[in-house]
């Protein structure tokens, strides 16, 4: 037989639902996680009638519980592995302690650092759209004793109005986070490609071309063309070890460096030993540029240069089809101070003649076979292609390239210089 429920009973319950409907509207209003979690809060106090509430945040990465809002407390985080809210993120139950000190699982060092006494705990999982648990809501203290089996009842209601709008918040703010990140990538990107030369540089006998398309939003790599007295041209190719925000920001300060001590003076090994000393003070352990950067005499059809680290550097020969790889002449820069940095000897280009400067991104760009694509097919296509354009030559090769590891996708940053002697 059922028993009719009293007169006052009914009326805690019409007064429970109405609170929970009322958390439900409030909930439904907020559209920041702040706000939200201090409504959860707010809602676990009143219906729960309780003198404390904390809200934990589940981080599954790390396996921990930490809070953004406790009654009278400040954040905290801890394993989710221990203590009674940890024990409720783990199980997903509702887990009810009549006497706080009485139970092992209980830690009484928060209270001897705040002062507040806790005689009793309800800790229970929110829980999100499949069951998931993102956070634990834990509530100290009942009015008048012990939590009762009506209000486990209220606190299962609870989670489960608490946890999917907690769920959908944190997945929004995290969106809008990703959407201000990739909006200041884009910021980036726009800058660094600003950087590079807005067209090829005009010189009397010689068809030049530049290109460069990062991996990433931002790249590790850049070109550039600095005009210098006499009619002569700086040539400077540059790389900094991976690929993304971090090298971006390092090849923009490479740029500014060479640019600014290739307008004090022409001596190639005094550009290259003061940059290196400047980056060396810079970057941190692990972190290096290769950079190549020479000087291209019209009038002597001549390309004088050192090269940090950075190789192979390709010279096609247009009378006998001859293909030399040229090596660095000394290490990449901001490993170590006061590097020997004497240039090479100069190339000299006759009619038709072709000097390369890759990246590394071109060559090593692997197929699904994990087979690169090499400098001999570098070669090959400069060979079949040697009539065609500076510029032409460079989107040949990218076309080459892209199509050879179609099945992998471009990993690393590709730029290139192309030039060659009319």
């Amino acid at each position: 037989m059922i028993r009719p429920m009293s007169e006052s009973h009914l009326r805690q319950q019409v007064s429970h639902l109405t609170k929970l409907l009322d958390v439900s509207r409030a909930i439904g209003a907020t559209i920041e996680l702040q706000p939200l979690l201090k409504s959860i809060e707010r809602a676990a106090l009143e219906v729960l009638d309780c003198e404390r509430a904390t809200v934990f945040l589940y981080d599954r990465a790390g396996e921990e519980l930490y809070s953004k809002v406790a009654t009278g407390g400040q954040e905290i985080r801890f394993s989710a592995k221990r203590g009674i809210a940890g024990e409720a993120a783990r199980t997903g139950r509702i887990v009810n302690v009549p006497d706080a000190y009485a139970d092992a699982r209980f830690n009484p060092d928060i209270d001897k650092t705040t002062g507040f006494r806790t005689r009793n705990v309800l800790a229970f999982a929110m829980t999100g759209y499949e069951g998931e648990v993102v956070g634990v809501l834990q509530v100290l203290n009942k009015q008048g004793g012990p939590f009762t089996a009506d209000d486990e009842t209220l606190a299962s209601a609870l989670s489960s109005l608490t946890g999917v709008a907690l769920q959908r918040q944190m997945l929004l703010e995290q969106y809008a986070e990703k959407q201000r990140m990739q909006r200041d990538l884009f910021i980036a990107c726009d800058i660094q490609q600003s950087l590079l030369p807005k067209q090829a540089p005009q010189v009397e006998g010689f068809d030049i071309a530049g290109w460069n398309r990062p991996a990433d939003e931002t790249g590790g790599d850049f070109y550039d063309f600095v005009e210098l007295p006499d009619g002569r041209l700086g040539l400077l190719i540059a790389d900094a070890t991976g690929h993304g925000i971090g090298p971006a920001l390092i090849v923009s300060e490479c740029r500014a460096i060479l640019r600014a001590l290739a307008s004090t003076t022409d001596d190639l090994e005094t550009v290259i030993a003061r940059a290196n000393d400047l980056l060396f003070r810079d970057l941190d352990g692990g972190r290096f540029v290769t950079m190549f950067f020479g000087v291209l005499t019209p009038s002597a059809s001549r390309i004088d240069y050192v090269s940090g680290g950075h190789g192979p550097l390709l010279l096609y020969r247009h009378q006998d089809g001859a293909r030399l790889k040229l090596n660095a002449t000394t290490m990449p820069l901001g490993i170590i101070p006061q590097i020997d940095a004497a240039p090479a000897d100069p190339v000299v280009l006759e009619s038709g003649d072709v000097f390369i400067l890759v990246t590394d991104g071109f060559f090593e760009w692997a197929n699904a076979e994990d087979e690169q694509f090499g400098v001999d097919r570098l070669f090959d296509l400069i060979h079949e292609h040697r009539s065609r354009s500076a510029a032409d030559l460079i989107s040949l090769l990218h076309e080459a390239v892209a199509d050879f590891g179609r099945d992998t996708g471009q990993a690393d940053d590709l730029t290139a210089i192309v030039v060659k002697r009319l």
